[in-house]
């Protein structure tokens, strides 16, 4: 190893504050470094090779080392490196604002760029208490999520998150938000109470479940629901047929905005644009990020409903809210050209040709005991781990513990795969590739789970 690697791999141990870390796993070996990534393979500083199952964190769309985002990010940084979006605009954010309310779907045509998806989901959040304080409903505030749901750190954006841990270090949170089951079918006989319902039934039944939140907290103080197409925390939660167009109505019934959480399921990660449209619902707000510029700048959005912009066009009235970097020129530029790779390559074409087989391929390793269910859409795949398939009984937490940390986290990354290993709600394994993955990579995802998960249930 050359002097300049040491002087890395020690500047990340003595200075670097990695997020969601526990850094007592680093006091005896080197924090993993990532210096390359080319396609769907990132390299470690020693050289090894590694395929990207995870996208970065659901980020890299297009793949890594497209020298036109680079190009792109550099044109645009010579000829106008920043200004800000407050009172004024430039070209590159007019020009995506008017590209991705063209892609979204119904009227949603305004859009507030912000640098990423957390803060997306704050000024949703804020948006809907103003909005509805403006027409006249000032008590509507609250929000309803999900249990288990991940929707950011910001303090609003926490207090909407519906993982305990998470939270309890941070209390008190911003009041006002309610959780009711998420849409994890797999385990809808414990959630309900009620055994044998099928995909349909159960989702029909987490939807009332929204109707009966709203009802027991009060209409007239509820602002909005925040859903994400396929959620993520947990396992890859896909909706039952008709879970969201039942939401919408409930919605509309209630006067309540639903707020699609795309910040991973947006941008081709399930095969369409938006999420809302591989499940044929329209919501009221779209929170996107990640994918808009395939990670090679950050740059979040809320796109919002033409009506919700409404109050905000006559008098003195404002959104009082906003970032400096929001819409920054040099992400927007990126995004542009990363929205050009899509359309030139038909992105969306090839993750939709493409999901049968990588389903096929996870689906494949049901045969092992330790795996219970395998479910996700588009590029966006959840493998859920069981001590016991017939009963579906899941792991304790020490057990949890020496699965995923003791063993798996690590061995997935030794054998050459970039991957979750999560455990919030039962134990599960994440994959979500960049969009430009195709046979070759999903052979090698499979050969590398079968082996490390056979490995893993002869240690329990």
């Amino acid at each position: 190893m050359t002097q300049p690697e040491n002087d890395v791999l020690k500047a990340a141990q003595d200075h670097l504050w990695l997020h969601f870390t526990r850094h007592s796993s680093h006091q005896q070996s080197e924090i993993p470094t990532i210096v390359r990534g080319e396609g769907s393979y990132v390299y470690d500083i020693h050289g090894k090779r590694y395929l990207d199952g995870l996208a970065g964190l659901f980020v890299v769309q297009a793949g890594h080392g497209r020298q036109e985002l680079a190009e792109a990010a550099a044109k645009q940084a010579q000829e106008l490196a920043f200004f800000p979006l407050w009172s004024y605009a430039h070209p590159k954010a007019a020009e995506l604002a008017q590209r991705l309310a063209a892609y979204t779907p119904g009227e949603l045509n305004r859009v507030f760029f912000t640098t990423g998806g957390g803060e997306a989901v704050e000024s949703a959040w804020k948006l809907a208490k103003q909005y509805f304080k403006l027409v006249g409903k000032p008590l509507k505030h609250k929000v309803i999520s999900r249990q288990i749901a991940y929707h950011g750190t910001p303090q609003g954006a926490l207090s909407i998150t519906g993982i305990p841990a998470f939270k309890e270090m941070f209390e008190p949170l911003v009041p006002g938000s309610i959780r009711v089951p998420n849409t994890n079918h797999y385990r809808a006989d414990e959630i309900t109470g009620v055994k044998g319902m099928n995909p349909e039934e159960y989702g029909f039944w987490a939807a009332e479940r929204v109707a009966r939140a709203i009802e027991m907290e009060g209409p007239d103080t509820v602002a909005a629901v925040f859903a994400e197409p396929v959620q993520n925390a947990g396992g890859c939660f896909p909706p039952a047929p008709g879970y969201f167009q039942r939401l919408r109505e409930i919605c509309d019934e209630y006067d309540v905005l639903l707020v699609s959480d795309e910040v991973i399921c947006a941008f081709g990660r399930l095969g369409t644009m938006f999420g809302g449209q591989k499940f044929d619902y329209v919501p009221d707000i779209i929170t996107c990020a990640k994918g808009l510029t395939s990670g090679y700048s950050p740059i979040g959005a809320m796109i919002a409903h033409e009506r919700l912009f409404e109050p905000f066009k006559d008098g003195d009235t404002m959104f009082a809210h906003g970032y400096t970097f929001g819409g920054h020129p040099v992400s927007a530029a990126v995004a542009l050209a990363n929205l050009d790779i899509f359309e030139r390559e038909d992105l969306l074409g090839h993750v939709t040709r493409n999901e049968p087989l990588f389903k096929e391929t996870l689906d494949g390793l049901r045969d092992l005991p330790i795996v219970g269910d395998v479910r996700g859409s588009g590029y966006f795949w959840g493998i859920e781990l069981v001590k016991d398939k017939t009963t579906k009984q899941t792991f304790d937490a020490e057990e949890s513990e020496r699965l995923l940390r003791g063993f798996l986290s690590k061995a997935l990354y030794e054998a050459g795969l970039y991957c979750r290993a999560d455990d919030r709600g039962d134990p599960v394994i994440q994959l979500a590739p960049p969009l430009i993955a195709g046979p070759e990579e999903f052979a090698e995802i499979g050969s590398i789970l079968r082996d490390v998960l056979t490995q893993a249930w002869a240690r329990l």
